[in-house]
């Protein structure tokens, strides 16, 4: 985490109990938490908060994960910022298509306080210290 300001985390999940459990895990840790109820409540809030992380739960009404990612990653200012698929679904062809909608995790719910976190501390890795090219 940066020193002069807390990594902003979005959730994005229509389920309230999702999102309140998601917030308080992320402010025990540290986070900043911007709070989205489904994808069009999100896109708003993106361009007005610039998260580092975006969860994003794949069963949603209007806008649904998979349309939330592909419209985050078609942006030129957010296609980098790191998204993580939510989903009580575990098959995989739901992570294949969070995969190909652009979505770098994939996060089961019900999830621990523990696996939440450390998804985020994955990402974060990831983008400061992306893996080296192969060269051939």
């Amino acid at each position: 985490m940066s020193t002069t300001s807390p990594t902003k985390v979005l959730v994005i999940d229509d389920s309230n109990t999702i999102r309140r459990s998601a917030e308080m895990f992320l402010r025990q840790a540290g986070y900043e938490v911007i709070l989205a109820e489904d994808g069009f409540d999100a896109l708003a809030k993106i361009s007005d908060h610039q998260p580092q992380v975006i969860f994003v739960d794949i069963m949603m009404p209007r806008l649904d994960g998979y349309q939330t990612c592909a419209l985050i990653k078609q942006n030129t200012l957010l296609k980098s910022t790191p998204v993580i698929m939510l989903s009580s679904k575990d098959g995989v062809f739901d992570r294949a298509r969070g995969r190909l909608a652009g979505s770098g995790r994939y996060l089961t719910k019900p999830f621990t306080k523990e696996a939440l976190i450390e998804a985020v501390e994955q990402t974060l890795k990831l983008v400061l210290n992306p893996p080296a090219a192969v060269s051939s």
